[in-house]
């Protein structure tokens, strides 16, 4: 039967046969012949017992169902995009004489610093930061200050993006009083990209390195737009400074922060890499897991992942199958006492 509408779309003898299999909890095959579209959508299937009726199935499973297919094509894309980057990246040596150079390797802090000071200068319309962990120094801050400043003269609004421990940290607290009030707004995240910034939605730099000594300096507008549209991901997640984060049980007195640790613990992530991506140390790291041991009465770190899933603070995936060369299934919640997950040391 060809239907009078969209395959993405429901219609009226849809919702109402959709209605009355919720209260009844059943519907028979025959009756979806005016409505096939429900079935396309996800939204009935098979009685495993008599194949001549159908079961509703609550939207919101629909929904996941269908959005299945499009969460793996675009952690495809995201995939595929970071490859392209890394594989075309050395090419921009080559055009290193081109006065058009949509992407230009920066080295040596200096160079950067000098960077980051004439484009704050020339800014005019807005500055977007994020920057990776809590401890921030007096000396980046205030040079963060003189840039924010010169900005600020050219009528440039400021947006800024830090992990949660950097709430806590005075020089952002001094920071804050030193900006002329409505032109700064400030958001923090349980965890965040590499440092990003861009200039006037024209210019981002991007560290090339892991010491942050080299950066890449991006002029390319589809590049630019695209690392627009991460941090706009990245600010709508984000809780702004002047509020309290969210809470979470209040009968075991673990914070959010805390409860960021856990998950990642239960994924089987190491102690230096949980801290690497909660912008934290090594040692605050392991006080929050002793703190949480504490909390939850954890006789062990293996005892800890039971109970992290056990009380509802971290929710464990489904086995995915056993582990190629063994009978023995993924443990998600699974804490190597060592801390460095269930492979060792990482």
């Amino acid at each position: 039967m060809t239907h009078p509408h969209g395959d993405r779309e429901l219609c009226d003898e849809a919702l109402r046969l959709y209605s009355e299999a919720l209260r009844d909890g059943r519907i028979s095959r025959d009756a979806l012949t005016a409505a096939p579209c429900l079935m396309g959508m996800a939204l009935l299937h098979p009685d495993p017992m008599d194949a001549s009726v159908l079961r509703p199935v609550p939207p919101s499973a629909a929904l996941a169902h269908l959005l299945l297919p499009i969460t793996r094509e675009i952690h495809e894309r995201v995939r595929l995009t970071t490859a392209l980057a890394d594989s075309l990246a050395p090419l921009t040596a080559v055009q290193s004489g081109d006065p058009n150079l949509s992407i230009t390797v920066l080295e040596g802090m200096p160079l950067i610093v000098s960077v980051l000071s004439e484009s704050s200068a020339a800014a005019t319309s807005e500055i977007l930061t994020a920057q990776p962990g809590g401890n921030r120094t007096k000396t980046s801050m205030e040079q963060g200050l003189r840039n924010s400043l010169a900005a600020i003269e050219r009528g440039a609004r400021l947006r800024h993006i830090y992990q949660h421990p950097a709430r806590y940290n005075p020089h952002l607290k001094d920071y804050m009083t030193r900006v002329p009030a409505g032109w700064l707004e400030v958001r923090t995240v349980e965890q965040t990209v590499e440092r990003l910034i861009i200039f006037d939605r024209e210019m981002a730099l991007i560290p090339a390195d892991a010491e942050r000594t080299t950066a890449l300096e991006i002029r390319h507008p589809a590049l630019v737009t695209y690392l627009v549209q991460v941090y706009e991901v990245l600010w709508a997640g984000g809780t702004p400074l002047a509020e309290h984060l969210p809470a979470t049980s209040p009968r075991t007195q673990v914070t959010p922060v805390q409860q960021s640790i856990a998950r990642l613990l239960v994924e089987g992530t190491s102690d230096e890499a949980v801290a690497r991506r909660m912008g934290i140390s090594v040692r605050t790291c392991r006080a929050h897991i002793a703190k949480l041991m504490h909390a939850l009465n954890a006789s062990s770190r293996t005892h800890l992942g039971a109970l992290l899933v056990q009380s509802g603070l971290v929710t464990q995936e489904p086995a995915r199958g056993p582990r190629p060369g063994t009978d023995e299934g993924p443990s998600p919640a699974r804490i190597a006492p060592d801390g460095n997950g269930p492979s060792g040391p990482k």
